[in-house]
């Protein structure tokens, strides 16, 4: 019974993850497709602006009844907000002002690193042989997509401020996602609303700030349906499936999904903006989930705390 239970949860934090990962590829297509229909930066505050008015419409008894637990963890919710939810992508979006989207794709394959190496550092959580094999063999498959078939490509990357930009981007979200385990015992939808004030406290001076260099693309039609799905899934039920699978598996095995992004990422271009399906994308997808069964096959035998 002990057994099957513990394979419900990961069966249900699986899917929890995968969710998550499938609505953020869905975030980096809808990236391409908001060029020339929204500016970028107008983007993440509308689809932060959209989701607080939806997840506050909706949780006015969670907030009302868990107020005097959210008073106390207040800085810490509108902390996960701020770097959790807004500053990771307002840091991508700035990195890829100064460098290439290979090399973001490749170090943002790095968050599972940040992540078991701060829970070691901080709290003496190990990682097993198996998970960090599993890593290695999931970040190839990263790598093996950015640099189109030919990891010999990496050799040739030109690091600059838009690299360092993206691996503070990194470690931001890794510690973002160690800090979960602090998280207040509040209804989810609390859990949301909060922290979506934080984001709004980062994606509003990145508006104003790139407005006054570059100006401000107002939205069309399409840019309106892209913030609408971008202030609704992305920025909602993914940030609470990511937080469900975190709670359920614990940091270190919920991060390497986090890998699979680029991927669904690829299959969601082919479907959508009609790009071309390499034979190398195959054996990306394969790796990524040949990491990640390696990786939970040989987990330590031990709950994580979370």
């Amino acid at each position: 019974m002990q057994q099957y239970l513990k394979s419900s949860v990961s069966l249900k934090a699986y899917a929890c993850l995968l969710i998550a990962s499938i609505l953020w590829a869905g975030n980096m297509v809808s990236g391409k497709l908001a060029v020339g229909h929204i500016s970028p930066a107008l983007l993440s505050a509308s689809r932060w602006i959209l989701a607080a008015l939806v997840i506050f419409a909706v949780s006015v008894k969670p907030l009302r009844r868990d107020w005097p637990v959210i008073r106390q963890h207040l800085p810490l919710l509108l902390a996960y907000g701020f770097f959790g939810f807004a500053s990771f992508n307002i840091l991508l979006y700035t990195a890829l002002e100064h460098t290439s989207a290979i090399n973001v794709v490749i170090e943002d394959a790095g968050i599972p690193l940040v992540i078991m190496g701060l829970n070691y550092a901080l709290y003496r959580i190990k990682a097993s042989w198996a998970q960090v094999a599993g890593f290695g063999v999931t970040a190839i498959g990263v790598m093996l997509t950015a640099t189109h078939g030919d990891l010999r490509n990496i050799v040739r990357l030109d690091l600059n401020l838009g690299d360092a930009l993206m691996l503070l981007a990194v470690v931001n979200y890794g510690a973002y996602t160690v800090a979960l385990r602090y998280k207040p015992a509040i209804h989810w939808q609390s859990l949301m609303a909060i922290p979506t004030l934080g984001a709004l406290g980062a994606a509003i001076p990145y508006l104003l700030w790139m407005s006054r260099d570059t100006g401000i693309v107002w939205p069309d039609t399409t840019g309106w349906l892209i913030v609408l799905y971008t202030g609704l899934l992305p920025s909602l039920v993914a940030q609470v499936c990511y937080v469900w699978g975190v709670e359920l598996i614990g940091a270190n095995r919920a991060g390497l999904f986090i890998n699979t992004i680029p991927l669904f990422g690829v299959i969601l271009s082919v479907l959508i903006l009609r790009e071309p399906l390499h034979g190398f994308h195959l054996w990306a997808l394969a790796l990524v989930i040949a990491g990640i069964v390696l990786a939970e096959s040989g987990r330590p035998k031990a709950a994580q705390p979370t």
